[in-house]
Formats: structure tokens, sequence, C-alpha cells
């Protein structure tokens, strides 16, 4: 998935024939994930339709400051269409739509937007070979770069005048991939490798039944996908779970065992930045597999079980330049267990949630935790959505590493 996921796009469409290829990009900008608004300035409608563009955002095309909805005038707020948007590009962007941005002229809805928008703003010219090679057009690209406005540059190529060259809208599907390097760029996490195990783990006692516990691997998923929209390259380690994750920057590795899990865990984790053991893993594990479904025979029934490896432990005793976190999930004497843990495993932080707060633990889309940190800090937390608490944790974590 993109790093344009659930983020908010707002899109202005000025009047040059590259417009037409706006409907394509608002196309790949839905289809990465972003929320898109189209603003348009009144010429560039005789480019492409507001229709159009509607159909494909799911959302209405603004192009005045007001609109006529039978006798009643319904006003197009500026300012609250250019504080929606977490990125604002302007494609295609004409010589004349440049001038009037790098002089602060507003003659249109789409520049008094432009001059209201606190985000990042995009601009991918568009424009005949003499007009982009003008004194004046240079002019503005160097005042609107020295705004912070990001310049995508022109792609040479047939113009629509017959004449071959410089001046040429760069292509919907490379205007995506230069803002998801930009935004890529600027994330926290961008360059760090995560190690996150999630679920539950399976421990076989015949070749139909097992031991397991009722962990989702909902509160791992949801850290994994955060730390991806972060920038991170993530390593998901997940035990059984119906669970799923689509993005680009997570690689899914899924195991059953405890001892899958120890040894997945341990090719990997020389190599991370952060790890957060987050899975259910077993403690215990039948001594002997049965190799045929055991039959019942007998009113009771005996299993002899031996320890698992403990995979946090191991993980504390190797650390090296890595950033470990634990999850304790307590009955009782929460706090003190939890801070046991911490020192017992060697972990820089624990997250604490316990089983007597209603609505934490297993199986649900809520949890209420508490941190720990090393310095014997402590953080509680009210009751979220686990993806509102992989963001808390991710908070908590970047406060305690220089990145």
């Amino acid at each position: 998935m993109s790093v344009l996921k659930e983020k908010k796009v707002l899109l202005g469409v000025t009047a040059g024939i590259a417009a037409y290829k706006t409907a394509h990009l608002v196309r790949l900008l839905i289809k990465a994930g972003a929320q898109v608004q189209v603003v348009m300035t009144p010429a560039s409608k005789d480019f492409i339709t507001p229709l159009t563009l509607s159909t494909l955002s799911k959302n209405p095309v603004h192009s005045t400051f007001y609109d006529k909805e039978e006798e009643n005038e319904l006003w197009n707020n500026h300012v609250e269409l250019g504080l929606w948007a977490d990125y604002f590009l302007i494609a295609p962007a004409t010589a004349n739509t440049l001038s009037k941005m790098s002089n602060g002229i507003v003659d249109n809805l789409l520049l008094a937007t432009y001059l209201s928008a606190k985000c990042p703003v995009f601009f991918a010219p568009a424009m005949d070979l003499d007009m982009y090679k003008h004194p004046t057009t240079k002019e503005s690209f160097e005042k609107l770069q020295k705004f912070g406005n990001l310049l995508i540059p022109a792609e040479s190529g047939e113009l629509a005048s017959g004449l071959v060259g410089e001046g040429r809208m760069a292509e919907p599907e490379a205007i995506l991939v230069f803002m998801e390097a930009e935004v890529a760029s600027k994330l926290p996490l961008k360059g760090k490798k995560i190690l996150i195990t999630a679920g539950p783990t399976y421990e076989s006692i015949d070749p139909v039944r097992f031991i397991g516990n009722h962990s989702s691997g909902k509160m791992g998923f949801a850290l994994a996908n955060v730390a991806a929209n972060l920038g991170a390259e993530v390593v998901l380690i997940a035990g059984p779970t119906s669970q799923k994750i689509k993005h680009s920057f997570v690689q899914r590795i899924d195991v059953e065992s405890a001892a899958e899990m120890f040894d997945v865990v341990h090719e990997h984790y020389k190599d991370v930045d952060i790890a957060i053991a987050a899975a259910a893993v077993a403690d215990y594990t039948p001594k002997e597999v049965a190799p045929q479904k055991i039959k019942k025979k007998e009113a009771s029934f005996h299993i002899d079980l031996k320890q698992t490896k403990d995979i946090l432990a191991s993980m504390g005793i190797q650390k090296e330049q890595q950033f470990l976190v634990g999850f304790a999930l307590e009955t009782n004497d929460a706090i003190a267990n939890a801070k046991s843990k911490l020192l017992r495993k060697k972990t820089d932080m624990i997250v604490l949630n316990s089983l007597q707060d209603k609505g934490a633990g297993f199986a649900g889309d809520t949890n209420k935790i508490s941190i720990i940190d090393s310095q014997n800090n402590l953080v509680e937390f009210p009751l979220k959505t686990k993806d509102l608490v992989a963001i808390d944790i991710f908070t908590e974590i970047l406060k305690r590493m220089d990145v």
C-alpha cells in the first residue's frame, strides 16, 4: 500500500490541454488509498468536465466561490479546502496560474485555496516549449520553490503545438511516484527496519489438535500498518490468524509454533532497529506430538508439556542496537509484574494491558494500555481502538529514540 494511504490530496486543475490526464491521475490517487477532492479553474472545464472528476474522486468538484442551488447560493470555503488537505497538487500548472501563484494574484477559487493552504504544495508545469523556457516562467519556478513549493519537473516530448521539447506535464504515474518519494523521505521511520511478532502460536498435540490461545493478532497487525505508514521497512512474523495486511513496506512471514517463530525472529533480529514482541507465544508445548489422531478412550487424558524457548528473553540477551519492546498481559498485580518483566527480559519498553480492564485484551477491536520504559517512567492511556493504540505506542517509541 502507498504512503499516501488515507492522506487527503487536493488536486488543482488549470486550463491546459494536459488536464485530460487528470482523470487517470485521480484514479491513481484513489487506488493508492488517498482521499481526493478537486478544485478547478473555470477555464479548465473547457478541457475536462467536472462530472468526470467528481465521479472518479467520489466528491463534488469546486470551481467557483459559490454554487447556485435552485434559489440558494452555497459558498465554497477556500480556507476549509486549504486546511482540509494533507497535500495540494496542482496539475497541470499553466504558466498563467504559476505566475499568479508566485505574485499573490487571487482571481479564482483555486488561487484563493492555494494562499490558504498550510500543507506541502506540489506543482506539475504544463505548457509549450517557448513558454516553458521564458524568463518569467523560470522566475515563477524559482519563487515558488523559495516559498517551499515542490516542482514536479516537466518531461520532454511532443507538445500540443506540434513542437517537440520540454514542457510536457509529467505522466500521472511519474507524478504519483514523485509525491510518494517526497512523502516517504519526510517520514520519521524512513530507513529504519522493524520486526513485529503478532498473533498466537499453535502447539500441536496430534495432526488435528493443538494448544493455543485467543489472540487474534489485531494489535500486532495494527502496529505493522502504523510502522509502514511512518516509512519503516517491516518484517511481520505472524502466528495463525485471519488478519490481513497489504502494504508495500510490509514483509509478512507466517509461522505456526513457538519454535518456528523463535527461528524466524532470529533470522531477522540482528538487522533491525526496532523489535516489538506483540505475539502471544505459548509458554509450553507437548513433549511429543502423536503421529495419528488420538482416539477418545479414557475418561481422563494426560499430556506431558515442556517449556518453549523464550523469544523475548533471547532478544533481550542478544540486543545490540535494537530498541526492544515487549508486551505484558496481566490479570493481577499488573504494574509490578510488568516492571519485573521489563527487567527480566532486558527490554527498553513494556506495553501493559490487563484483562481486568473492560475492552482490553484478546480478540476485540479496542485496548487499554500503560507503557513503562527502562527509566521506570509510566504513561497510562484510556481505552482506544487498536489502530489508535498502535499510534500511541510508536509515539512513545519515537520519543525515546534518536531518529
